[in-house]
């Protein structure tokens, strides 16, 4: 239920065109209020306004607007949070603007005290399924281009009043305006680098200035990516996630030394970047050497991804020169061998796992008995299990299923792809059911619902679709499992096929 001041306030910003004389009068306190009431409605006037005289040295999104959540769910898509997120950004580019032409002029009633706006964790509207919303990607651009246009009025006034305002001694008597920093997540690809690139090399004297927390690159060159990341500030950036950019075993050793400037950098991301050690190249092995030594000096990375790599008996060569434990470790389809299993359940990485995805693999002859190992090595610390489309069946679950009860803190298990049946699901759920935090299983379609009768293990991904899937048989096992899980007191369980609704969590919110 709404607070009174909230119901309140959303009926004051209604009148749009009457709120910015009420501006007067209004007490600071409720500032916050009217600004969440204002973007839940998309009253982007009163945004304007209240922005343009924000009374506090902080506007953070996140806290202004995690109260809205539930309103935002059922809210037309994409309106309420691009309108009024665009307004936010427009009103700091004219009150900076202003502050330029005028910066000794104060404002109807009050200065305005904002240095920051954090935009960190808004969400990504694209990603969660709203491709009219407003998207990591659009929201760099906009930033991006508000960047530039303040900058760029800066040097245009300078140039037309530098004679006009020189004192005697030739300095500038007008005081400088107050800047203002925009502390958010950057995604960029080829399309956007060059806007990108030009706002953070104008970061340095621009009165808007962009602080990247996690960095985001698709599809960029070595060199492109070597610019944008010297760019970046450096104490602020936690997260550096590159992926689809083809740099290969070369380009990893070129780009990572620039990694080392980032002192609090936690999540190194490097998915599809077309390396395959099986691939005879004379000098693979001391390209992986380099590569291990550039990764050592990154001396608190927590977070290693190497998705979609070809690692093959290469993994000691990778993680031997890390200085630290990682807590995520995401190496799907990276056609691992029993030598990696081994080497990472005797490594110094082992005990302080919290996140691990070893999607992809086939466990089904090899493999099994490493994993279990493994497994059973990594349990009291484990949080996040990812195994999908690892061709696993029900005879593999059923010997997994002892270590998977031993993962006592255990909370997401992922499990989409593979080939079991209803019953096994059930076995599943019934003996999993003792883990108290596990909270969310994402399973596969059962086996004895798909439409074909002659099931083959599949030789890679992708072939596991919903349309295969007869409706009446999966709504009953779906019916199955639920009942199952109310039976054991486990309502609070999410048991799902969903896999973009419910991906797998962020190493950041485990």
């Amino acid at each position: 239920m709404d607070s009174l001041a909230f119901l309140c306030a959303r009926r004051l910003v209604s009148h749009e065109t009457d709120f910015h004389r009420a501006l007067a009068i209004l007490p600071n306190e409720l500032y916050p209020v009217l600004f969440s009431a204002a973007f839940l409605d998309s009253r982007t006037l009163v945004v304007r306004d209240l922005v343009t005289v924000w009374p506090f040295p902080v506007l953070s999104f996140q806290h202004l607007l995690a109260p809205l959540d539930r309103h935002l769910l059922h809210r037309p898509k994409g309106l309420p949070r691009k309108l009024s997120v665009q307004a936010t950004i427009l009103a700091i580019v004219a009150h900076l603007r202003q502050s330029v032409e005028e910066p000794n002029r104060d404002t109807r009633w009050r200065r305005c005290c904002l240095r920051v706006l954090d935009m960190i964790d808004l969400p990504d509207d694209y990603v969660h399924g709203d491709t009219e919303g407003m998207s990591l990607w659009f929201t760099t651009v906009s930033l991006a281009k508000a960047c530039l246009e303040v900058f760029k009025h800066q040097n245009e006034h300078l140039k037309r009043g530098s004679k006009r305002r020189k004192g005697p001694s030739g300095s500038l008597e007008a005081p400088q305006p107050f800047g203002v920093e925009i502390h958010t997540d950057l995604f960029v690809n080829s399309t956007s680098f060059a806007v990108l690139r030009d706002a953070l090399q104008a970061n340095a004297t621009s009165l808007l200035r962009l602080k990247c927390r996690d960095f985001h690159a698709e599809e960029l060159s070595v060199c492109s990516t070597v610019t944008l990341l010297d760019c970046l500030d450096a104490c602020s950036l936690r997260r550096v996630d590159l992926r689809f950019n083809n740099l290969g075993l070369p380009g990893l050793c070129l780009v990572l030394p620039h990694l080392t400037k980032f002192p609090n950098l936690l999540s190194l991301r490097l998915p599809y970047s077309n390396v395959d050690v099986r691939r005879f190249v004379s000098d693979t092995d001391a390209s992986l050497r380099q590569l291990a030594g550039h990764l050592g000096s990154l001396l608190r990375l927590k977070e290693l991804n190497f998705g979609s790599s070809r690692l093959s008996g290469k993994l000691q060569y990778l993680l031997s020169d890390l200085q630290t434990p990682l807590e995520s470790l995401e190496l799907a389809f990276c056609s691992l061998l029993p030598d990696d299993f081994n080497y990472l359940r005797q490594s110094l990485h082992a005990p302080a796992l919290r996140k691990l995805d070893l999607s992809g693999h086939d466990f089904t002859e090899v493999l099994l008995q490493p994993l279990r190992q493994l497994l059973d090595k990594i349990s009291p610390s484990l949080l996040h299990l990812d195994l999908m489309e690892c061709r696993l069946t029900d005879s593999q679950l059923d010997e997994l299923l002892p270590v998977l009860c031993r993962c006592s803190q255990l909370r997401c298990l992922g499990l989409f792809g593979n080939l079991f049946s209803t019953a096994a699901l059930k076995v599943l759920l019934e003996k999993t059911a003792v883990l108290p935090h596990l909270h969310l299983v994402i399973y596969p379609y059962p086996v004895d619902c798909y439409i074909t009768d002659h099931l083959q293990p599949p030789l890679g991904s992708g072939w596991f679709f919903e349309d295969a899937v007869d409706r009446a048989r999966f709504s009953a096992a779906n019916a199955e499992l639920c009942q199952l899980l109310l039976k054991l007191g486990r309502s609070d369980a999410v048991w799902t096929t969903n896999l973009p609704r419910l991906g797998a969590p962020d190493y950041f919110h485990l």
